[in-house]
C-alpha cells in the first residue's frame, strides 16, 4: 500500500464511501506498521460533489481532457502576445467545450447517481476557466484528485482582451489629404478610447487584487480547517488506539475468566476426588483394623465362643 494508490482510489469513490474507504485504508497501513502513512491517509479530506465531479472528466473523459489542456496552452500564449485575432478564435472553442464539459460532468454524477445542483454547476464551470487561465491549476486537475472546487480566475479575460479599442485595424482610416484639418474628432475618439482603455486597465488591476485578498483569505480558512482537521485525526487516531487497547485488555480478561471458570471447574472435580479417595481411605482402615483384630484373635489359638 502506498499513498499515491490509496489518494488515487478514494477521489474516485462518491462522496458518500470516501471517509468509510479512507478510514479502512488508513486502519490497515497502521496495522501494517506504518503509522507515518496512516496519518497520511486520514488527512485526506473528502471531496464537494463539483469537486468530485470535475474529477469524474478527468478519469472518465481522457480525450475532452487533454484538448481542453492544449486549449488552455493556446489561450495563454496567446494573451501573452496580446494576438488579438487568435485570442477571439480560441475564445469561442473555449465557451463551446467548456459548456460541452460542464454537461458532461452533470451526466457523469446523474449516471452514478448524484444530481449536482446550480451551485455546483458553476464550480464546475469556474475550475474549468480556471484550468485554462492557469497551469498550475490545470496541474491540479489533470491529477483527477480534487477535494474542492478551483476558485475562477480573475484578471484572466481573454474573450474581453481582444476587442480592446486601441487594436482597431488601420485600414478603417480612409480620411482625404482635404479632410486632415477635421482629424482633431479621431483624435480625441483615440484619446477617450485610450482613457477607458486605462480606466478598464485599472479596474481590472483592482478586481484582481480584491481577488486576490479573497484568495489569501480562503487559504488562511483552509489552513485553519486543515489544522482543525489535523487535530481532529490524531484525536481519532488516539480514541482508536485507545479503543483498540480496551479490545485487546477486553480479550485478555475475557481469556483470564474463562480460564478461572476452568480453573474453578477442576478445583471443584479435584475436591470431589479428594472427598471420595479420603472415604475410601477410611473405609480401608477400618477394614484393616477389623482385618487386624481378626488376625489377632487367630494368633492366640482361643476359639471364640459362638453367641
Amino acid at each position: 500500500m502506498d499513498l499515491d494508490a490509496v489518494t488515487d482510489e478514494l477521489y474516485g469513490l462518491p462522496p458518500e464511501d470516501f471517509t468509510a474507504v479512507r478510514d479502512r485504508r488508513a486502519q490497515e497501513a497502521r496495522k501494517s506498521g506504518d503509522r507515518e502513512l496512516s496519518g497520511r491517509i486520514r488527512r485526506l479530506r473528502r471531496p464537494t460533489l463539483a469537486a468530485w465531479a470535475c474529477n469524474l472528466l478527468v478519469r472518465d473523459r481522457p480525450e475532452e481532457t487533454r484538448l481542453l489542456l492544449e486549449l488552455g496552452e493556446e489561450l495563454r500564449r496567446a494573451h501573452r502576445d496580446l494576438d488579438g485575432a487568435q485570442l477571439r478564435q480560441l475564445s469561442a472553442e473555449q465557451h463551446r467545450i467548456t459548456a460541452r464539459l460542464a454537461r458532461e460532468a452533470a451526466d457523469l454524477t446523474a449516471r452514478d447517481g448524484h444530481r449536482i445542483g446550480d451551485d455546483a454547476q458553476r464550480e464546475v464551470t469556474g475550475t474549468l476557466h480556471a484550468v485554462l487561465a492557469d497551469p498550475r491549476a490545470a496541474g491540479e486537475w489533470a491529477a483527477g484528485r480534487l477535494d474542492r472546487p478551483l476558485p475562477a480566475p480573475v484578471g484572466f479575460a481573454p474573450d474581453t482582451a481582444a476587442p480592446a479599442p486601441s487594436r482597431r485595424p488601420k485600414a478603417t482610416r480612409t480620411e482625404k489629404p482635404a479632410q486632415r484639418p477635421a482629424a482633431e474628432a479621431p483624435a480625441r475618439d483615440r484619446g477617450g478610447a485610450e482613457r477607458a482603455r486605462r480606466e478598464q486597465h485599472k479596474e481590472a488591476d483592482r478586481a484582481r487584487e480584491r481577488a486576490r485578498a479573497a484568495e489569501r483569505e480562503l487559504r488562511a480558512r483552509e489552513k485553519d480547517h486543515e489544522t482543525a482537521e489535523t487535530e481532529a485525526h490524531r484525536a481519532d487516531t488516539r480514541r482508536q488506539e485507545t479503543e483498540e487497547e480496551v479490545a485487546r485488555l477486553t480479550e485478555q480478561l475475557d481469556q483470564a475468566r474463562a480460564q478461572q471458570r476452568q480453573a474453578r471447574t477442576e478445583a471443584r472435580g479435584a475436591h470431589d476426588r479428594l472427598r471420595r479417595a479420603e472415604r475410601a481411605l477410611t473405609e480401608a482402615r477400618q477394614q484393616a483394623g477389623r482385618a487386624a483384630g481378626r488376625a489377632e484373635d487367630a494368633g492366640d489359638g482361643k476359639p471364640r465362643s459362638r453367641e
